[in-house]
């Protein structure tokens, strides 16, 4: 059984992304090209020929639904009105399959697709359809940079197989052996096509004018580029020295106020002087009974009143002092008025 396999060209598999990216939602669509078999002969020194034949798909072009389910309905019936809209006469024979881009998705076919894709193949009565799937993803969290991953499927006996794609402009990497493949356009108008038009998009160099224009472009965009890394450098360089300038500043200015505020605490007045309460405790201690320095206050019966401050251990007893009597008490509080009365006129003179 021959093996299939799925080619196409980068400019179709590049258009189809620009149009997913482009969408705001999934994008699905009819693909068209053409299917042949190849003979594939190789060489290899154990054998000297080796027959090989591949079932080819040649992917063209592609025409994209204008809305999402517009070719089936949602029991994965084909609307034949909208098909015919799409495919003119000349192009339904074209019809190779058909495509759907997602977004975020896994590497496999849906239920649905299942069912669509059996669908098609009915009502295009072409047994040999492949369905092109396409899938993108963030590959950062900030969007900036996308990944899409491409595979494409084909339905034997109701069994889905994923064949594999390759692009041919991109190159063949596995290369082992001699072998022989036909050209994947067997039109005989295309040679003829591009060396007609040809000259209106390709320059003597065989490049695209466009491209030209676009490399002159990148190259004035480059010199203004490093114009202004320039002057972002030296704007940068003019704030560091700014910083520094202004930090060197607040420095002098801190040292400036520390010297000032020392000078203002030398020249301040001395502190007043406190009591030394452990002296006098210790004063009180020792002369306390002395009657040089004991001094009492006196009721009007003549007994000594209590000091608040002085401990309950140290106060006197007044029931332990001897009681005197009221003329006693009387001449004290007439002496200690005279003396009083003798203060004063001494003071007057």
């Amino acid at each position: 059984m021959a093996e299939p396999i799925l080619r196409l060209s980068g400019t179709v598999l590049a258009s189809l992304m620009f149009q997913h990216v482009n969408s705001d939602s999934d994008v699905e669509g009819l693909v068209l090209g053409e299917s042949r078999f190849d003979e594939q002969v190789t060489i290899s020194d154990s054998q000297s020929d080796h027959i090989h034949i591949e079932e080819v798909y040649n992917i063209q072009k592609h025409i994209a639904c204008h809305r999402l389910n517009t070719l089936y309905t949602s029991s994965g019936e084909v609307n034949m009105d909208a098909l015919q809209k799409m495919l003119a006469d000349n192009k339904q024979d074209k019809v190779i399959g058909w495509y759907r881009q997602r977004r975020n998705t896994e590497q496999h076919m849906t239920f649905r697709e299942k069912l669509v894709h059996e669908k098609l193949k009915s009502a295009l009565s072409n047994p040999h359809m492949i369905f092109m799937l396409l899938t993108s993803s963030r590959v950062t969290q900030t969007g900036s940079t996308h990944r899409t991953e491409y595979s494409a499927f084909i339905s034997r006996s109701r069994c889905l197989v994923n064949i594999p794609v390759l692009v041919t402009n991109l190159g063949l990497l596995e290369q082992q052996a001699y072998w022989k493949v036909s050209a994947p356009c067997s039109a005989a108008g295309y040679n003829l096509t591009m060396k007609k038009h040809g000259s209106k998009f390709f320059s003597s160099n065989g490049l695209l004018k466009e491209v030209n224009e676009v490399n002159k472009m990148n190259e004035s965009l480059q010199v203004e580029l490093q114009k202004a890394c320039r002057d972002v450098e030296e704007s940068e360089c003019a704030v560091e020295a700014l910083q520094a300038e202004v930090s060197a500043l607040r420095k002098k200015l801190e040292e400036k106020q520390q010297t000032v505020a020392g000078k203002a605490t030398e020249t301040a007045s001395p502190p007043e002087p406190r009591n030394n309460l452990l002296l006098l405790e210790a004063v009180k201690a020792l002369l306390g009974s002395a009657p040089m320095f004991l001094t009492q206050t006196l009721n009007l019966q003549a007994v000594p009143v209590p000091d608040e401050h002085v401990p309950v251990a140290t106060e006197v007893n007044s029931d332990t002092l001897p009681q005197e009597s009221p003329t006693n008490c009387r001449k004290r509080q007439g002496e200690t008025l005279l003396g009083r009365e003798r203060k004063r006129t001494r003071s007057k003179c």
